[in-house]
């Protein structure tokens, strides 16, 4: 490579604009042009040019448009990730008060909630932590279902949530933290364990955990499947992926499961697989867009997604066991 394409390699990677950085985010949080454009006070035309602008200077494409939707792609969620950091950091600079003292940690109250899998299997020690990183801060942990979760933070009894439900409520602020894919857990002798890769015509005759169909990962795996042709032979339903993973690991069958947070705490005699074709989730933490948020929360929600980015890429869950 010479030293010109050198030269041009660093423009490219250099040469982008917090606007155009804010409006990546704004439409992965979105999904539409338009919703994007409410959010930040632009035009939709606006959007659309800072978005071309953002294409072009980084030379990939960062959403698919489906059905009036733009759909990030894995190379947008994982730049959005990156960038909840930055964007935190510049959310604490902007704040009109003077900086805390070194040590002296955030008061008051604050209302923390999750969906179970993630409150029971993910959210506890961090919660703990910060609870004594700020001992002066009184903190509420609330475990509730997905759709009652949504409501509570566009209502703003929930102060911030961590969800792998995606939320289509314009009162509900939405900052994606953690991308990742569908796994297949089954037995350990099970004979699709020496697989590397899971199919859907593998699952054809095999006993199967379901989630309920209320569930937010069940519409997406069921239309993966009937697009197969595959119709699952299904031996029970379950509410969470914690407890399909339970009945896995008691030979019930096998399930097809968001492998966070689940992935590193599975039952001895589980395996997972990965599984195509590739059924996708995105986890992020949910605030109230009514109000905006506090030191707190935003210094707590820096804290998970830097240990998020850390320790569970796509990589690291979906990783062979």
């Amino acid at each position: 490579m010479s030293a010109s394409d050198d030269e041009r390699g660093g423009e490219r990677r250099f040469n982008l604009t917090l606007r155009e950085l804010e409006v990546l985010r704004a439409l992965v949080e979105a999904g539409t042009a338009t919703t994007a454009a409410r959010r930040l006070g632009l035009t939709q035309p606006a959007i659309s040019r800072a978005l071309a602008q953002l294409e072009e200077a980084l030379g990939r494409t960062l959403f698919d448009r489906s059905g009036g939707r733009l759909v990030p792609t894995t190379d947008c969620l994982i730049i959005n990730e990156e960038l909840g950091p930055i964007f935190a950091a510049l959310e604490r600079i902007s704040r009109p008060e003077a900086p805390r003292q070194k040590g002296r940690g955030h008061a008051g109250r604050m209302v923390v909630a999750a969906p179970p899998t993630i409150a029971h299997r993910f959210l506890p020690s961090r919660v703990a932590r910060f609870i004594k990183m700020n001992p002066d801060l009184e903190v509420t942990f609330e475990v509730v279902a997905s759709d009652a979760l949504i409501t509570g933070v566009a209502e703003g009894r929930y102060e911030v949530a961590l969800t792998d439900t995606v939320p289509s409520h314009p009162a509900v602020r939405t900052e994606v933290v953690l991308a990742s894919e569908a796994v297949c857990a089954l037995p350990s002798r099970h004979r699709l364990a020496a697989k590397d890769v899971i199919e859907p015509a593998d699952l054809i005759g095999e006993p199967f955990v379901a989630l309920t169909r209320r569930h937010s990962g069940r519409i997406a795996i069921d239309r993966v499947l009937e697009r197969a042709g595959v119709t699952p032979s299904i031996v029970v339903e379950t509410a969470t992926a914690v407890s399909a993973a339970e009945f896995v690991a008691e030979g019930l069958g096998i399930a097809l499961l968001n492998p966070f947070p689940i992935a590193h705490r599975l039952s001895p005699g589980v395996v997972i697989r990965p599984f195509t074709p590739a059924v996708s989730y995105r986890t992020s933490f949910l605030t109230p867009a009514s109000q905006p948020i506090s030191p707190a929360a935003a210094d707590f929600i820096e804290m998970v997604h830097t240990e998020l980015v850390d320790r569970f890429s796509p990589g690291a869950l979906t990783q062979r066991r």
